[in-house]
């Protein structure tokens, strides 16, 4: 396509249907269940483990007699720095050395509990359309409620430090008042009058180290209230330091689930038939019981493993067993996935989002169109799945980076028939996610091995098993439709898009065990209002509405950097692009026009264009713009990108992000760069196609990913802000793709309505 099409979309839009009578049940249910909820007596301690010279103060701190302190982090560290940010937060609040920090991952907990997330995903279990505010909130109560009595502790949306900033700060401020009430018992002096400083309590000019105190002060009684620390002269929050997990990763001691080595160990490799719902139809044990180095098999109805000294001699195995499946149903394929898209965008779609009436406004008027298309996406971490388990008596012990912690464990129990307090788990740092690692396959099958042949295990996923089996970001068709004013600004617009209902998918397999072509199966037709999750942009207009149109691929989907905002702003921003350009505004001045309701994001686009030098998009200049706020950041990116010899070519990004205070700018500089790296990555590559039920790609090379040497000059400004924190990790990757498309449209004068871009001819 290569101009707005002049079209009215076909389907027709239906709100998710909620009776009088189901709002009426719902409110009484709720609020029964709320006060049942409320007068049910509970009581969460910390459930830590201390060495015998180290003292226990709360679910978030330790303190030794030697003066190291135990910062216990809940969430999984996989390359976002969250085990250097949350000890940084307390630290600073407690009055501490920072040369004394150490980290701990927490234990399963209902007091690590990600309340936070569980309530912004509300809308994917109750779609908030016709529902009052009085029932949605009781409801938000309760899946809270839910969410701490289940323990559910999860690591997605850039949640961490928006989530435990608080808990941590009070949990800082606790120990510290402990700590002052321990010092001013000796000194004979009101605690209060007390404060701290690099380890030391301090009162005029006397001096008591932490770990002197530590002993006594934990057996006191905090106050009713954390007491605060008044402001430092030199405060850690803010501060530049260095991250408490690089140290031993660039010496090489820092261990994943890879690293793991027990006594009496082996290793195995496993083979799984093509996505859907598969069966492990045969193999071939003649050849394969011949394979050198070969100690046992296990097979499951979906899979075989094989078991051997080591992991090489294991996956060789595998191919001379020769498995063969067999799936129920036509096998997944590009042809497949793209009709389902095509026909759930011209059916039937749910209204998840709208203001104003845009049947009325955009009754009789011409409508300008467009059509999008993206492909699934891969997550391409650089660690596979893997996991070790070890029997433990009648239990089991497993080590597996894992983003749910609690929904993993019991995974594998009800996958082993072990009961919950049989399974230990130990969190891991993924070697990279992108939420991959919310997916427990590998942990289950490491556990079923491990039982069966009575011995440690290490399991590994090879490359190809990674690609072909970790669901992919959801695959999406869209049609955008508008209005216009008198004067070329946008006065209706309408954003429907075909997409499956993956956040239905991902909650049937993390909270109730149902394998994945169940888990899809499930979902569909569900609506899902995460699977369209901003499309409802900043901008300033007077109608438009964001349909979800729900499609069957039958290809199962996931959780992915960015989610639905890695692909709902390339539609948007291209789009708002394309209306400057018909309308003869400059991209910029289009924009801007729309920010009065969006401050921060509009002075974030105005810094971004005075920092990048921009030149007004004329054709021939190679810029383009895209902004966009999530998770409470707002980011606006200029690229400049053109074609060459070598195809397409990213020479700049500049970016400029209003993220609220920063704990550790150096850290959130990192995610910025990494997300905008992981967005230039899903802009040109990133995907497979599948066929015959599997996907084409084999190994990383495959994947069109970009290299260091084709890595363009990356530039990131950070507003200053005394906001709260917003999210960090995923806030650069959905404006990478619609900037570059900008770019892309101002030095060739071709709109790329695809991703990935490079699957275009240019």
């Amino acid at each position: 396509m290569t101009g707005i099409r002049d079209k009215v979309g076909k389907g027709k839009t239906r709100l998710p249907h909620v009776s009088r009578r189901s709002i009426l049940v719902g409110a009484t249910a709720a609020g029964g269940l709320a006060v049942a909820w409320a007068l049910w007596p509970r009581a969460y301690g910390p459930n830590l483990t201390a060495a015998p010279d180290e003292h226990v103060f709360n679910a978030f701190l330790k303190i030794g007699d030697d003066g190291h302190i135990s910062a216990i982090v809940p969430q999984c560290e996989m390359g976002q720095g969250v085990t250097t940010l949350l000890p940084q937060i307390m630290a600073d609040e407690l009055g501490a050395d920072w040369r004394t920090i150490a980290v701990e991952t927490a234990p399963i907990s209902p007091i690590y509990a990600n309340t936070l997330l569980v309530d912004e995903d509300s809308a994917t279990f109750t779609p908030r359309s016709g529902v009052p505010d009085a029932v949605q909130d009781v409801r938000s109560w309760v899946r809270r409620e839910w969410a701490v009595r289940n323990a559910v502790m999860l690591t997605a949306n850039s949640s961490s430090v928006r989530m435990f900033e608080g808990p941590c700060r009070d949990a800082a401020a606790q120990a510290r008042a402990l700590l002052m009430k321990a010092a001013a018992r000796r000194w004979d002096a009101d605690w209060e009058e007390c404060d701290t400083q690099d380890g030391f309590v301090t009162l005029g000019t006397k001096r008591l180290r932490f770990g002197d105190l530590a002993a006594e002060a934990a057996t006191l009684d905090p106050p009713a209230e954390p007491v605060y620390r008044a402001s430092s002269a030199d405060p850690l929050y803010g501060k530049e330091l260095t991250r408490l997990d690089l140290p031993a990763k660039i010496d090489g001691s820092a261990n994943y689930a890879g690293d793991i080595r027990l006594p009496d160990m082996v290793y195995a490799a496993i083979r799984q038939g093509p996505l859907g719902a598969t069966r492990l139809k045969s193999i071939d044990r003649k050849a394969g019981m011949a394979s050198p180095g070969l100690l046992h098999i296990v097979t499951h109805e979906r899979w075989i493993a094989t078991v051997a000294r080591n992991w090489w001699a294991a996956n060789r195995a595998l191919d001379r067993f020769a498995p063969t499946f067999e799936t129920e149903g036509a096998p997944i394929s590009n042809d497949m996935i793209d009709a389902a898209l095509v026909a759930a965008l011209d059916g039937d779609g749910y209204r998840v989002a709208s203001k104003g009436d845009v049947a009325e406004a955009m009754e009789g008027r011409r409508q300008l169109t467009a059509e999008f298309l993206v492909a699934p996406a891969l997550h391409a971490s650089i660690e596979t799945r893997t996991a070790t388990a070890a029997p433990d008596g009648d239990g089991i012990r497993v080590w597996v980076a894992t983003q749910a912690p609690t929904q993993c464990r019991d995974a594998i129990a009800r996958a082993t028939g072990l009961p919950e307090n049989a399974v230990t788990l130990f969190p891991m740092m993924a070697g990279g996610s992108f939420d991959a690692c919310l997916d427990h396959s590998v942990a289950v099958q490491a556990a079923i091995i491990a039982r069966e042949i009575k011995r440690p295990v290490q399991l590994a996923w090879s490359r190809a098993e990674e690609i072909m089996r970790v669901a992919p970001r959801a695959p999406a068709r869209a049609k955008l439709s508008a209005t216009l004013n008198a004067a070329g600004g946008l006065d209706a617009l309408v954003t429907r898009i075909a997409v499956p209902s993956t956040n239905h998918e991902v909650r049937a397999r993390l909270f109730d065990n149902r394998p994945a072509d169940e888990a899809q199966r499930a979902s569909v037709g569900r609506p899902d209002a995460a699977a369209v999750e901003g499309a409802a942009a900043r901008y300033a207009i007077p109608h438009f509405a964001v349909d979800h149109c729900p499609a069957d691929i039958g290809l199962p989907t996931a959780r992915w950097r960015g989610n639905a905002d890695s692909y709902t702003a390339f539609f948007t921003e291209c789009f708002i692009d394309e209306l400057a350009a018909r309308a003869g505004t400059d991209a910029l001045s289009y924009r801007m026009a729309m920010l009065g309701d969006a401050p921060l994001l509009a002075r974030c686009l105005l810094t971004v264009t005075s920092l990048g030098g921009w030149e007004g998009g004329l054709a021939g200049t190679a810029q383009g713009l895209a902004c966009h706020s999530m998770r409470g950041s707002h980011i606006a990116l200029m690229a400049t990108a053109r074609q060459s010899d070598r195809g397409l070519q990213v020479e700049q990004l500049v970016a400029v992000v209003d993220a609220g205070r920063l704990v550790n700018p150096a850290v959130a500089r990192q995610q910025v760069e990494g997300g905008l790296v992981f967005g230039l990555a899903a802009a040109v590559g990133a995907t497979t196609d599948y066929e015959g039920g599997v996907a084409t790609a084999r190994k990383l090379h495959q994947l069109g990913l970009p290299r260091l040497s084709q890595c363009p000059e990356i530039i990131v400004e950070f507003v200053d802000s005394d906001r709260d924190p917003g999210g960090l990790g995923e806030v650069g990757v959905p404006v990478v793709a619609p900037a570059i498309a900008n770019a892309m449209f101002a030095a060739t004068g071709r709109r790329i309505r695809r991703l990935p871009l490079s699957a275009h001819p240019l």
